[in-house]
């Protein structure tokens, strides 16, 4: 029998399990790994035209949602919007 590497991209289809996928790390405050989850959905939801949208190219936009990326707001703004996401703040 021959093991496959797991790769969560491929079993984010819905909104509502990509929401929860990155309500685990912000509820957590693990900055990293939300930035590792943001990666992976726009995998899920095609990197390329995520990178189309946002402006900074392919390989720029992996190596900036990694664990060792550190986005400007503007770009994890646009990120955000490209893969349907919101951000709310509530008292």
């Amino acid at each position: 029998m021959k093991l496959t590497k797991f790769d969560i991209a491929d079993h984010l289809k819905s909104d509502a399990e990509i929401f929860e996928y990155l309500n685990i790390y912000l509820e957590e405050g693990d900055i990293k790994g939300l930035l590792r989850a943001l990666g992976e959905v726009a995998r899920a939801k095609g990197m390329a035209g995520i990178a189309d949208t946002t402006g900074p190219g392919r390989q720029h936009l992996y190596e900036t949602l990694s664990e060792k990326g550190n986005p400007t707001p503007d770009t994890l703004l646009k990120v955000l919007d490209a893969i349907g996401v919101r951000i709310r703040f509530a008292a």
